[in-house]
């Protein structure tokens, strides 16, 4: 008996192996499935409520961040509104310009014409030309005469072309109408004939 139970047992060890590792997967299989159901009683189980104090200081935060923000834009706003106000009052005042420079030029050609033997038209006129330009100055206004310059087509606007002795292509030759300025606008350009 002893050689039949030594034959059982040689064979005991071998079927155990292969029902031992069909336990030992069953065992994984159990703790995974515990694992897994820990971990939804972790999730299901409410979080404890937060401190009182900690949640008033969060919430102080937040709206004090939000604060700043709308301090923020609403000084953007003002920058900006403040801005476009300038912005329209300069424009006001070049269509205004714009508006009272062929007065300048009718008077300019009043004080040419007025050779008569009465001087006093003519002073009269200049008076009225010297106290408009005066005007035009205080605003920043300038005239440009651009005479015996390199032509430039983003202040001067050509009329024609001539060839004249002596002088370079491109060089301003005459001002048929002056030009104007204000600060780094200009408002007319200056009406010339250029050099060919």
């Amino acid at each position: 008996m002893r050689e039949e139970g030594a034959a059982e047992e040689s064979v005991a060890p071998e079927g155990q192996a292969e029902d031992g590792a069909a336990v030992d997967e069953a065992a994984a299989a159990a703790e995974a499935r515990e694992g897994e159901a820990e971990e939804t009683q972790s999730e299901q189980e409410p979080e404890p409520e937060p401190d009182p104090l900690a949640k008033a200081e969060a919430e102080r935060d937040e709206y004090l961040e939000l604060a700043r923000r709308t301090q923020a834009d609403f000084e953007n706003y003002r920058k900006r509104t403040a801005k476009d106000v300038a912005a329209a009052g300069s424009r006001a005042k070049l269509g205004l310009v714009r508006d009272m420079l062929p007065v300048v030029d009718n008077l300019e050609r009043a004080l040419v014409s007025a050779n008569g033997p009465d001087g006093s038209l003519a002073e009269g006129v200049r008076l009225v030309l010297s106290e408009l330009q005066g005007v035009l100055a205080r605003e920043g206004v300038e005239a440009l005469e651009p005479e015996g310059e390199q032509f430039d087509p983003t202040v001067h606007e050509a009329l024609s072309t001539r060839e004249q002795d002596g002088a370079e292509p491109g060089v301003v030759l005459d001002v048929v109408e002056k030009g104007y300025r204000m600060s780094d606008t200009v408002i007319r350009p200056a009406r010339v004939v250029v050099s060919a």
